[in-house]
């Protein structure tokens, strides 16, 4: 037997969380839903997907200015509103 002893228990105490750890959440964006539970989602690191049901500016407003307060992005694409959390990025290079 070897002398070679691995505590594999203890050495995964000592991994750091992976970044990134967010969801990628679809929704529909139509006003039934509580704005703040948006906010919650980006706050936790999630990236929304929401099919817009409406006027866009009108259903995002009670939200929108709260992720741009807090480091995130809102893009409109096609009949989506797409919002990431702070730190990323939406990409947009390959629509033009």
């Amino acid at each position: 037997m070897s002398d070679f002893d691995l505590d594999l228990q203890t050495a995964e105490g000592e991994l750091d969380e992976p970044e990134g750890g967010g969801r990628v959440v679809l929704g529909v964006l139509d006003g039934t839903t509580d704005p703040l539970e948006w906010v919650e989602h980006v706050e936790n690191d999630d990236i929304l997907v929401l099919n817009v049901e409406g006027d866009l500016n009108e259903l995002a407003a009670p939200f929108a200015r709260d992720i741009r307060d807090i480091g995130g992005e809102l893009m409109h694409f096609r009949d989506f509103l797409v919002v990431s959390p702070p730190g990323r990025d939406i990409d947009t290079d390959r629509l033009e």
